[in-house]
């Protein structure tokens, strides 16, 4: 790779061409003056599956996901999207190719209904700009997609109560729709339990059970039960580092992971 990007005619990485990766990082790095936030890592996200990224606070783990959305140029290293070589293209095209990200905190339309902020999703997925909201916030095009993606998300009840009146579990329960809305072949989803009461969590926790096999997700999350309960497999990020991937019982028995962060985080 080069400081301006990718070099050109870089071999696919293994795994990508057959289909066995959906979205494949290979050696990513990123330095903040002496800090090595991301150190060499390599991962792959296969179609259907939960992959769940963990490690302690300061570990890079939202480091490592603003590279692989786009939002954040590597210093060294390449991100291969549905077998293609996406390390020069930035987050909007990363999207548009149907690599979609949520955040640890919630980024919504706040003076819009539940049904109104699905509705733009699906309105900016298409490439239409938002100018035009106003005549089309009672097309069907957009509402009737939008009802089955809050139904989808469990919070159909909720479609005409102003975003910024939601409960919390709510709001993230309404940006997963909102993430959906656009048709992603994979999610990028940062903490998606954070701040949220016990119920609010197992019926976050429900939800995305039911996208397994749907949608490949990678999953950075800190409750140990969602990650055990939902991954199908998990690496795990000490300083920037992968020290550990597989299956969750071999990640559970790792004494290296214990000693690094499961038996703190247990």
């Amino acid at each position: 790779m080069t400081a301006d990007g990718p070099e050109t005619g870089a071999p696919m990485p293994a795994g990508t061409s057959g289909g066995t990766a959906l979205l494949h990082a290979r050696g990513l790095v990123k330095r903040f003056g002496a800090i090595v936030a991301v150190d060499d890592l390599s991962l792959e996200v296969r179609p259907g599956e939960i992959h769940a990224m963990i490690g302690p606070n300061g570990a890079g783990k939202t480091t490592a996901i603003a590279q692989l959305s786009g939002e954040m140029k590597p210093d060294a290293g390449s991100v291969w999207f549905d077998g293609r070589d996406v390390t020069g293209l930035g987050a909007d095209a990363r999207a548009r190719l149907g690599l979609a990200r949520s955040f640890q905190t919630t980024s919504l339309f706040r003076g819009f209904t539940a049904e109104d902020n699905v509705a733009m999703a699906i309105q900016a997925g298409t490439g239409h700009s938002f100018h035009f909201w106003r005549s089309a916030r009672r097309e069907p095009a957009l509402r009737v997609p939008a009802r089955a993606l809050l139904d989808s998300a469990g919070i159909a009840d909720r479609a005409e109560v102003r975003a910024e009146t939601l409960a919390h579990g709510e709001q993230r329960q309404l940006e997963l729709a909102m993430a959906l809305a656009t048709g992603p072949k994979v999610l990028l989803l940062d903490e998606p339990t954070a701040g949220m009461g016990r119920e609010e969590s197992v019926r976050m926790i429900s939800l995305l059970s039911g996208l397994k096999g749907k949608v490949s997700i990678l999953l950075v999350e800190h409750d140990m039960d969602a990650v055990f309960a939902l991954a199908d497999r998990i690496s795990v990020l000490v300083y920037g580092r992968v020290i550990a991937s597989g299956a969750p019982g071999a990640i559970r028995a790792d004494a290296a992971v214990r000693e690094a962060y499961l038996g703190s985080a247990a």
